[in-house]
């Protein structure tokens, strides 16, 4: 399991509108190509969110599911094809006077069949990017790009 908090300034009502247009995920998640979302309008539990994803061997497309969605304090998502599914949930929390937000992402990576093999690796690496996306996510929120 992976865990990566930070910390943004912007009311958390801000962050989660950000977060959960999944199509701007490029913008701050370096391993995004692109997104769309199943279908399509407002997010809700059941939505699917597909990815094309940079990976070695190249892009690849990843589908996961929207299974809990509690605006605006928690996303939970799952993956739902390829050999390794992410498990994930991101909660918003208040900091101080509610003008800042505390955002964590709990990752979980499971392999299936092959990706067994892989995700060792692919936690590794994930544990090595998540920080670095959570900062660019910070910039962003918070207009320093």
């Amino acid at each position: 399991m992976i865990t990566s908090s930070i910390e943004i300034g912007r009311k958390p009502e801000e962050v989660f509108t950000y977060i959960d247009e999944f199509e701007r995920h490029k913008e701050w998640q370096s391993a995004i190509v692109n997104a769309r979302r199943e279908p399509a309008g407002p997010t809700v539990v059941g939505t699917r969110i597909i990815e094309t994803r940079r990976i070695p061997g190249g892009p690849r497309e990843f589908v996961s599911e929207i299974v809990e969605r509690i605006p605006p304090r928690r996303i939970v998502f799952q993956g739902v094809n390829g050999p390794i599914r992410p498990r994930g949930t991101i909660t918003i929390e208040p900091v101080g006077d509610g003008s800042r937000s505390r955002v964590t992402l709990e990752l979980d990576l499971v392999g299936h069949g092959i990706g067994k093999l892989f995700a060792v690796m692919a936690r590794r690496e994930a544990r090595k990017t998540v920080p670095r996306d959570q900062a660019r996510l910070k910039e962003i929120m918070e207009g320093k790009k």
